[in-house]
């Protein structure tokens, strides 16, 4: 069986991030198809996101899921959204903006 993936390159606040997609992660479909995501910075390289520490995650859900947010980069960008209304992501995106004396 052919596995079919799907590679985006999205921008989002200043980050470059390739969202890669397998919609039959398993081979199957219908209600139990499970989807693999990743997402990964790519400019600046493992730059952090709301989502992961690393700049990298792997993520897991049934492919009717993606489906519904309109695609891999539509529900990537509304994750990525949705996270970086956290206190914790606030709080380091200010802090990446402040300049330190020492």
């Amino acid at each position: 069986m052919t596995r079919l993936r799907e590679t985006h390159t999205i921008h989002w606040r200043g980050i470059t991030i390739e969202v890669r997609y397998e919609e039959r992660w398993l081979g199957a479909d219908g209600p139990f198809s499970t989807a693999h995501l990743e997402l990964e910075s790519i400019a600046p390289a493992r730059a952090p996101l709301p989502v992961t520490e690393t700049g990298y995650r792997s993520h897991f859900t049934p492919a009717a899921v993606i489906a519904a947010a309109g695609g891999a980069v539509a529900f990537a960008t509304a994750w990525l959204e949705r996270e970086a209304g956290a206190q914790a992501w606030k709080a380091q995106e200010e802090a990446a903006r402040q300049m330190t004396l020492f």
